[in-house]
């Protein structure tokens, strides 16, 4: 068993490796994985790394490219969210305090879509908070580089693209 895992694991990475395969699929998973859909884009472009080392800029950068976009479209979301809200609802609604510290850092606080959990919403949020899309669009571009640079960077240190998968 452990030999049919192991062969069709190295089939899956070379086949990733591919950058007529390995880069578009980065794309697209970087893009779904910014929405408000439970999923991870790390484990791709590691992946994908780890395959063939020589595609780590155009990885890194096709990932924050799909990444920044899928930002985009959640900051699109939250943006016609509150458009409908606020059309069927017929009032000014109130913010939350942290509501209240996101209009006050603006744009900015899009620097932070690259965390855990609280990110994409962040971006939903901007959105419906009708930050502006280009200076919105900008930071997240750079928070989310930042982080799969250093992510990507870190899981290399430990576990350097010379080795071999089990």
């Amino acid at each position: 068993m452990e030999a049919w895992l192991s062969t069709h694991i190295a089939a899956l990475l070379a086949w990733l490796a591919l950058p007529a395969v390995g880069l578009p699929a980065v794309f697209l998973v970087a893009l779904v994985s910014a929405t408000l859909l439970p999923m991870g884009s790390e484990p791709v472009v590691f992946a994908l790394i780890q395959a063939d080392p020589a595609l780590f800029w155009p990885a890194i950068g096709v990932a924050t490219l799909g990444n920044t976009l899928g930002g985009g479209i959640s900051w699109g979301m939250g943006y016609g969210a509150e458009r409908g809200y606020e059309r069927w609802r017929q009032h000014q609604p109130r913010h939350p305090r942290l509501l209240q510290l996101l209009q006050r850092f603006g744009p900015k606080a899009c620097l932070l879509s690259w965390l855990p959990v609280v990110g994409d919403p962040l971006c939903a949020v901007a959105g419906w908070l009708r930050l502006p899309f280009w200076p919105c669009l900008l930071y997240m571009g750079i928070g989310k580089f930042l982080r799969y640079l250093l992510m990507t960077s870190a899981l290399l240190w430990v576990w350097p693209a010379e080795w071999t998968l089990p």
